[in-house]
């Protein structure tokens, strides 16, 4: 047991990065959890999950400056503490998916905005542009094939697409994953609206997305208008196109 605390900087070192995760996890969930309004909340149970996770660290570090109290602190002990003073930087990803939650909230939010332009081609080769689509109602959906709440929401979409086409109505699918991959998911959930890659110019609004799915309304005007998020239920985004499909030109 004596000589089993000697390496206690370094055991709690090695273990550091696996209960940084650990406490992230539990934390987020134990938030999210005991949250009224997730949505709203999500900042502020980021940062307290952020902030669990450097706990290890901490606790590791308290040990070597006890250690380094008694006597100089073992090559065991400085190597557990760069250990877990590298477990620190597994904080950078809830954090980066932060800032980029926050600017797909941001994005997402504009109005009036004229929306920026893309130009790329589809799964099939065929180039899209938005430029084209002056004077229709868009409907950008983000989505990937591993996103559940996309495969719920993809039928609802084309049928919305097919029953509002007519009206002027297109929905673009835009998807970073490789296009094999997308052709494959297209067999299971076929739709009928074009299915976009990244092969072309797509600016970043499009891109900095951490939440799937994710959805931009552009007016016939070709401007940015608010889109319902994907907590609410469909019926808000069928709403939120008829009443960008009655205005006019």
């Amino acid at each position: 047991m004596v000589k089993l605390s000697k390496y206690r900087v370094l055991i709690s070192g090695i273990v550091s990065p696996l209960a940084a995760i650990f406490l992230y996890a539990v934390v987020s969930q134990a938030l999210l959890r005991a949250s009224a309004d997730p949505e709203k909340n999500w900042l502020s149970r980021l940062a307290i999950a952020t902030l669990a996770m450097t706990v290890p660290f901490v606790c590791t570090l308290v040990l070597a400056i006890k250690d380094r109290h008694r006597q100089a602190l073992s090559l065991a002990g400085k190597i557990g503490l760069i250990l877990a003073t590298l477990s620190l930087g597994l904080a950078w990803s809830p954090v980066s998916d932060g800032i980029t939650r926050s600017k797909q909230s941001r994005n997402q939010a504009m109005q009036d905005v004229a929306a920026p332009l893309f130009e790329t081609l589809d799964l099939f080769g065929n180039s899209q542009r938005l430029r084209d689509q002056r004077g229709k109602v868009v409907l950008v959906n983000i989505w990937a094939t591993w996103c559940g709440p996309c495969r719920n929401e993809m039928p609802k979409l084309n049928r919305l697409y097919r029953e509002r086409k007519d009206q002027g109505f297109i929905v673009f699918g835009l998807s970073d994953e490789d296009v094999d991959v997308q052709q494959k998911y297209l067999k299971e959930v076929p739709v009928s609206y074009p299915l976009l890659t990244l092969r072309g110019q797509v600016p970043n609004i499009y891109r900095d997305i951490a939440r799937y799915p994710a959805i931009f309304l552009i007016d016939r005007q070709g401007r940015l208008q608010p889109a319902p998020s994907p907590e609410q239920p469909f019926e808000k985004v069928e709403a939120a196109v008829d009443d960008l499909l009655k205005q006019r030109l």
